[in-house]
């Protein structure tokens, strides 16, 4: 059988050659070398009332860990970050920065050309993580116990501030490996190199952080029997739930979720293996529409297209992201909602209805189309799975106040699981931090 190629039909692997795959999975934004990350660094500001810290959600002294790069300590730049953020390198590689920080960056709003911060970020955190330096110190051990339901960013930040105030903590995870979001849910283009797994295992010098994997709440884990045996329990699940479609025919081979594809994308060993259709229809607006279609592309499908029910302003992805999704090829098509999955037990069309806004409701016109799909992905939005039944929900999310306290003493949440901020990897960190400095805080209170 001769090999696959971009217009062979169905879904098949082995489209491109293996050296066409390594270039097209290179990383997305190279590295800045230290002359160039310093000539970068001076064109800031160094504004006294820095917009840039107001709009990280993180609140990372941006002008001062750029003077420091500027002046030639970049470790010393990376602990000015690790000390807000301590997942500062991952967050440099998939935050959008061009709709926070560097939206926010007086250079932006005079230029049109912000300081570009999260590169710079990359190249401070990089540089530290490289020289095998932890810049923390765990203070002496308080006799307190912490478990951290979820190895995610939330979980691991919650993990790691707790360990550094002397209180042991157990960290579980459902999979495998810890990581969640970074190791399984980002494009392979933005984490290069097993830079997920490196981080954690970087992160986890600390000490005084047990990682339990295969441990899932609900199944292996109870929350009653985490209350009776640790001081504190913490929760960051995430959302592991997919939204249906709602459209006929949806249970059609060659249909499913956008998740799990970038999933066993980045634990791929080798892309060539990985199939990918010809004709492929991702449904969706947010970062995971993008990363699902941009890297069906990158692995050799001929025609990818995103399709999404409302304006294309209105998108979850930033305009960087859908920007790069059409500079690679992928075709977006705004207000159209699926109506139907068709095809001869797998799918082979997918029909879509225009779609237009109306006192602020959205609504179908009822003209319709047709594309043609041999895979389709599921990209619109995750959903909480297994929300233990003793904590109160907002919405379908767990319900949390002040710094992740939960409806239940004793228990905080934090992350895409918790309602409260957006579903970003810089914000599960924030919210992570903030509730261990707030577990922190309650176990001094009850210090005689």
């Amino acid at each position: 059988m001769p090999d696959a190629t971009p217009l062979t039909p169905g879904i098949t692997s082995g489209r491109l050659s293996a050296e066409t795959l390594s270039q097209n999975f290179d990383d997305l934004h190279p590295a800045y070398a230290p002359h160039e990350a310093a000539v970068a660094a001076d064109r800031c500001y160094f504004c006294h009332d820095a917009p840039c810290i107001t709009a990280c959600p993180t609140e990372i002294d941006i002008p001062l860990f750029l003077r420091q790069i500027q002046t030639g300590t970049p470790e010393a730049a990376a602990k000015t970050i690790l000390s807000q953020n301590i997942l500062g390198g991952m967050c440099a590689r998939v935050c959008p920065t061009e709709t926070l920080c560097e939206e926010a960056c007086v250079r932006e709003a005079a230029e049109g050309k912000p300081v570009e911060i999260g590169r710079l970020q990359r190249f401070a955190t990089d540089t530290l993580m490289h020289a095998g330096k932890h810049p923390f110190t765990r203070a002496a051990s308080t006799g307190k116990s912490v478990a951290v339901v979820g190895a995610g960013p939330s979980g691991l930040s919650c993990a790691h501030r707790l360990a550094m105030h002397g209180h042991d903590v157990v960290l579980f995870d459902a999979r495998a490996k810890a990581g969640g979001l970074n190791e399984f849910g980002i494009a392979a283009y933005k984490s290069t190199d097993d830079f997920a797994a490196h981080e954690v295992d970087w992160l986890l010098k600390i000490g005084g952080i047990t990682v339990e994997t295969g441990q899932r709440l609900g199944d292996e884990l109870s929350l009653d029997e985490l209350q009776n045996e640790y001081d504190a329990v913490f929760v960051g699940i995430g959302l592991s739930g997919v939204n249906s479609l709602r459209a006929a025919g949806e249970e059609r081979e060659g249909v499913s979720d956008a998740v799990s594809f970038i999933a066993d994308l980045r634990q791929a060993s080798d892309l060539s293996a990985l199939p990918v259709g010809r004709d492929v229809v991702v449904i969706g607006g947010g970062m995971t529409a993008v990363d699902a279609a941009v890297q069906s592309k990158l692995l050799g499908a001929q025609n990818v297209t995103i399709v999404y029910r409302r304006g294309q302003d209105q998108m979850g992805a930033s305009r960087f992201e859908q920007d790069l999704a059409t500079s690679k090829g992928v075709r977006i098509i705004a207000n159209a909602q699926p109506v139907a999955v068709h095809g001869n037990g797998a799918v082979a069309e997918a029909e879509f209805e225009y779609t237009t806004t109306k006192d602020g409701a959205l609504k179908g016109t009822g003209e319709t189309f047709r594309i043609k799909a041999d895979q389709l992905f599921k990209a619109i939005g995750q959903t909480l799975e297994a929300a233990p039944e003793a904590l109160k929900l907002d919405g379908r999310k767990i319900a949390v106040t002040g710094a992740g306290r939960t409806s239940v003493k004793g228990i905080w949440a934090g992350g895409d699981c918790a309602s409260g901020g957006d579903d970003l990897t810089v914000t599960a960190v924030a919210e992570g931090r903030d509730a261990a400095e707030d577990i922190h805080a309650s176990f001094l209170a009850k210090t005689p």
